[in-house]
């Protein structure tokens, strides 16, 4: 009861816009994220089918390659309005972390301006290039949009990295002091963080444009072009599923001394015990769980790299310092169990592929789980993300400085809310016509690409893409 009334007295002085600004950011980051991958992933598959065109004197390859370089030029576009309103918010939304850290957070987001001109540049050259450079050197241009969209990605990861082990700074009578933005950037984990969400992205990039041509070839377009247009980017994906346990078992390490509260609240461990057990499903509700499912000993195998190791209980952190549970936990478990689903499905892919010399592509049931593959990579990331942000609660800046305190004190940001959620739908709408659009005049045999190297220049007799859907 005492605790009961301790929390209600903390929600009664949290500030007027620490829930809008919670809700915006969850909206604005969630939906960006998604197209960052994009922005990560995209451009080393477009080289990939670039490369193979020229090298194999593919035509097939190099029409995927413009028309994939096309679809980019689109998710960059929105994806820039909608990584500039993010840039915006922090200073707005998060009033009291931007004017305490804001000169140890600075570097980074320089440098992800920087990255993002680079990457915009060299996508407007390659997009016009076709026909007007040499060949190679033309595919090169892809090289530094790449390097660009990953650097800005690991600058951004970064930040959310130091927040999580806030580094490069000293506080002395309550002012920053001894600022080292560079050693901030590359805090403890900011490697390890940024190399789960690279890979993450090679995973819902992967899946979602194969899963499209899934789509096609459960329509009955199984051509070549279909075929490779899936296989480039599962191939990848599939790489990335396999490696992203590892990684993320890396980040993992050590998180019970970081952030004991957020790995109990992943565990679902009300209580320390030794060994303990890994708890699958469940609630908490009034400090007892409801409905899991205990494998004992795993719990700390897996969280510590121990038989016997406990993991931290609830019990031991303060009520006013532990996150939304049931979210976190169950966040948590999603992306465990839908990572180790899609690893499982690409192992079985490759084997039968290798080793039985049988193609899963022939058979509807695995085009329909290649399709299902898109939308569970996605929310994948998404919980994720939440599982790493809802966890880190009630810290914007873990140890240090709480979210309540990061936030202004702005009823006003409701307003900002609506309108940001309508101007999201409108872009989302306009996206999915758009491409929809595009992949429609593909598909009726409209074809731009005046190259005197790409499809049909000697390569091929036909006018490529009359007789080739997209």
């Amino acid at each position: 009861m005492i605790a009961h009334d301790a929390l209600s007295l903390a929600a009664a002085v949290d500030p007027a816009g620490l829930l809008p600004a919670r809700q915006q950011m969850a909206l604005t980051l969630g939906w960006h994220i998604i197209l960052a991958s994009f922005g990560v992933a995209f451009p080393a598959m477009i080289f990939v089918a670039h490369w193979r065109g020229l090298v194999r004197k593919d035509p097939i390859a190099l029409v995927l390659a413009q028309r994939w370089a096309k679809v980019s030029a689109v998710l960059f576009a929105i994806g820039a309005v909608s990584g500039t309103v993010l840039s915006f918010e922090m200073g707005l939304l998060w009033p009291g972390l931007m004017g305490t850290f804001g000169d140890v957070l600075g570097l980074p987001f320089a440098l992800e301006g920087l990255s993002f001109f680079v990457e915009a540049i060299f996508l407007g050259i390659y997009l016009y290039g076709w026909g007007r450079m040499p060949p190679r050197r033309h595919m090169l241009m892809v090289v530094p949009m790449a390097i660009a969209g990953v650097v800005g990605t690991f600058c951004v990861i970064s930040v959310n990295a130091w927040m999580n082990t806030p580094a490069g700074f000293r506080i002395v009578d309550g002012e920053v002091t001894d600022v080292d933005p560079w050693a901030a950037m590359f805090n403890p984990i900011a490697g390890l963080q940024f190399a789960h969400m690279w890979v993450a992205a090679y995973m819902l990039v992967g899946f979602t444009i194969a899963g499209v041509y899934a789509v096609g070839m459960l329509r009955g377009r199984r051509d070549a072009h279909h075929r490779l247009g899936f296989l480039i980017p599962f191939a990848f994906a599939s790489v990335a599923a396999v490696i992203q346990p590892v990684i993320g078992h890396l980040l993992g390490g050590g998180l019970g001394d970081r952030q004991p509260a957020k790995l109990a609240a992943f565990e679902l461990a009300t209580t320390t015990e030794s060994p303990s057990p890994l708890r699958l499903g469940g609630v908490l509700v009034d400090g007892e769980v409801y409905g899991a499912i205990d494998i004992p000993v795993l719990g700390s195998l897996i969280a510590q790299n121990s038989l016997t190791a406990p993991v931290p209980g609830l019990d031991t952190i303060p009520l006013e310092d532990q996150p939304p549970v049931n979210i976190t936990h169950w966040a948590f478990q999603t992306m465990i169990a839908i990572g180790t689903l899609l690893a499982l499905a690409v192992v079985v892919y490759w084997a039968v592929r290798w080793w039985r010399k049988r193609e899963l592509l022939d058979h509807t049931w695995f085009l329909g789980f290649c399709v299902a593959a898109g939308p569970l990579a996605v929310v994948a990331v998404e919980a994720g993300w939440i599982a790493t942000e809802v966890g880190r609660q009630p810290w914007v800046v873990y140890g240090i400085m709480r979210t309540s305190e990061a936030a202004g004190d702005y009823p006003s940001l409701w307003w900002l809310l609506a309108v940001t959620a309508v101007v999201y739908t409108c872009m989302t709408v306009g996206a999915v016509l758009v491409l929809r659009s595009m992949a429609r005049r593909w598909r009726q045999g409209e074809h731009d690409l005046p190259s005197p190297y790409g499809p049909g220049a000697g390569l091929h007799d036909r006018t490529p893409g009359k007789d080739r859907p997209a």
